[in-house]
């Protein structure tokens, strides 16, 4: 185990929690759409063996308030502003990034926008629904699910969302690494929170969110297309697909499904370590 140790970070319009784990290279985990640092805890516990593992809160989520009003057309560039200057405040020198879902769009946008930040990027099943070729229908569909969260509350909403995701199976980790129940009660009720605020402010506008391919191309020798290895028929895994085909990119397969670094934290750790060693190991001969 490696207990973290935490921080906060005060930026323009808001305060960002993180904590830190291990020694080695820098490795910044983005959270998903639940905005929270907890569930990659033993999966960065796992990676503390080898790297300086950075988790952190996103902006208005959990530990990290926003000061005064949110501008949704504006928070993907926030986001990306906080992860590079979380990397700055602590990371020396270009960070391993690993982000899925929301925060693979994040990781992407950090990509296009600080690419000095950025030693390689391991883009996690992000729901781009923008890239694909029936994407007015998925666009449409997070609209409804806005209309749906608006009318019938955040529980309705989430039951359509999952319902379409294929997301309808437990997203526990493993008994030995469960939270004791002060702390999973407090994680729950944070997440809570947090899902009126993802609805709000983000189930439209992070979906829509047009990458830059032909800049992501120039740069495809520091960016990993990650998917589940299970769940191939459902929407999470299909944006990578069209990322992958357009950017000259196999994709690299995960254990587990959308949340395998929840499932499978062990198994999860132990693939995106040996994805970032070889990818040290190809930057070392041609450093050579």
């Amino acid at each position: 185990m490696h207990p973290p140790v935490s921080g906060r970070l005060a930026l323009p319009g808001a305060k960002l929690y993180y904590e830190v784990r291990g020694a080695g290279p820098a490795l910044l985990i983005i959270p998903s759409g639940n905005g929270d640092a907890t569930p990659f805890g033993p999966m960065a516990d796992a990676l503390a063996e080898r790297y300086t593992v950075i988790t952190y809160d996103r902006r208005g989520f959990s530990r990290s308030p926003v000061n005064g009003p949110v501008d949704d057309d504006l928070r993907i560039e926030l986001d990306a502003y906080d992860a590079h200057r979380l990397l700055g405040h602590l990371a020396e020198t270009p960070a391993h990034v690993f982000g899925s879902s929301s925060g693979a769009i994040v990781a992407l946008a950090l990509l296009e926008r600080y690419p000095e930040r950025v030693r390689t990027l391991v883009c996690h099943e992000p729901p781009l629904a923008s890239v694909l070729p029936d994407s007015g229908r998925w666009l449409a569909f997070y609209a409804d699910l806005y209309e749906t969260y608006r009318g019938s509350g955040v529980e309705a909403a989430r039951a359509v969302f999952l319902e379409a995701m294929g997301m309808n199976a437990p997203t526990r980790p493993p008994k030995e690494v469960e939270l004791p129940p002060d702390q999973l009660a407090a994680m729950l009720a944070r997440i809570r929170r947090n899902h009126v605020f993802w609805f709000e402010h983000e189930i439209r506008t992070y979906p829509a969110y047009l990458p830059d391919i032909p800049l992501l191309r120039t740069m495809s020798d520091r960016l990993v297309l990650g998917n589940g290895s299970i769940g191939h028929e459902h929407f999470p895994y299909r944006p990578n697909t069209v990322l992958s085909e357009r950017i000259g990119l196999e994709i690299v397969h995960f254990p587990g499904g959308h949340v395998g670094y929840v499932t499978h934290p062990f198994e999860f750790a132990a693939e995106l370590e040996g994805v970032l060693a070889t990818r040290e190991d190809r930057a070392s001969v041609t450093d050579g």
